[in-house]
């Protein structure tokens, strides 16, 4: 016999699930009538008697913010009768789960997504203090080849890759403002001109992002940003910073940058410091 421990046993103190505590708090930010506008106008609850769109969304956030690892696991959760309370749901079967999973439209999640993204616009854009920090990132999801295969990259791998916008700002405020889901075989570098859209901000990627070309019409475009060089970059160097004797950055220069492939046109500033590699 195989069986689950309860992913809730391992901390008890720190669950803490009414309706009055938590998932209020992580319902709050959300528009409720658009909520209910795209469940009704999508027929998200169309002939479902239990699993409700909104209760599955509740027990997505407890997923997420418990770090629940399985459809399983998630299911074992319901026995906590705080959580039942919490979900208006006394049980589950995993294949109930898994089928709700499949059938959600994902458009939900994008207008929610896109709405609370405004609401955050909305309370920042007249307060900014500094110019924010906007990083730009991706992660490869693997997904199963036999199901699949229309996201094959690899012989035996299939996979997704989410590209990821997040912006800082003042008093160490973070938050995702933008995310774009492609295929794990399209190159990160093909995404800036969909993530790069507002000037009054630095932009920082790594690598995988480089493109010279577009980094030249980027900067007569007016954006500001922030990448690793690659290791065959010609640097020419056109003027040398001076610094002072204490200062962490070991060198600061304006330079024309030269690969085999492109020459750029615009002058660029990298610089070397104490305790990381060369920008």
């Amino acid at each position: 016999m195989v069986t689950r421990p309860n992913p809730l046993k391992k901390d008890q103190s720190h669950v803490k699930i009414t309706r009055k505590t938590s998932f209020g708090q992580w319902f709050s930010p959300i528009n409720m009538k658009l909520f209910e506008d795209q469940v009704k106008s999508k027929e998200l609850d169309y002939y479902t008697k239990k699993l409700t769109t909104e209760s599955f969304l509740k027990l997505l956030f407890f997923a997420q913010l418990q770090e629940v690892e399985s459809l399983h696991a998630l299911g074992d959760c319901l026995f906590d009768n705080e959580l039942q309370k919490g979900i208006d749901l006394e049980s589950i079967s995993i294949s109930q789960l898994s089928r709700r999973l499949n059938g959600l439209n994902p458009d939900l999640f994008q207008r929610l997504f896109l709405d609370l993204v405004a609401q955050i616009h909305a309370k920042t854009h007249y307060t900014k203090l500094v110019m924010p920090l906007k990083i730009i990132d991706s992660s490869t999801l693997p997904l199963n080849l036999t199901n699949h295969k229309w996201a094959k990259f690899r012989k035996t791998k299939a996979g997704v890759k989410l590209h990821l916008r997040l912006v800082f700002m003042e008093k160490g405020e973070s938050y995702p403002e933008k995310v774009v889901i492609t295929t794990a075989k399209e190159h990160d570098r093909g995404q800036l001109e969909i993530m790069v859209d507002d000037k009054e901000c630095m932009y920082v990627f790594d690598r995988g992002y480089l493109d010279y070309e577009r980094f030249d019409r980027m900067t007569d475009d007016g954006y500001f940003f922030l990448s690793r060089l690659r290791k065959n970059a010609v640097e020419r160097e056109v003027y040398n910073f001076k610094l002072p004797d204490d200062s962490a950055v070991l060198s600061d220069q304006m330079v024309l940058i030269d690969t085999t492939q492109n020459h750029v046109e615009n002058y660029f500033r990298p610089f070397k410091g104490i305790g990381f590699k060369r920008k």
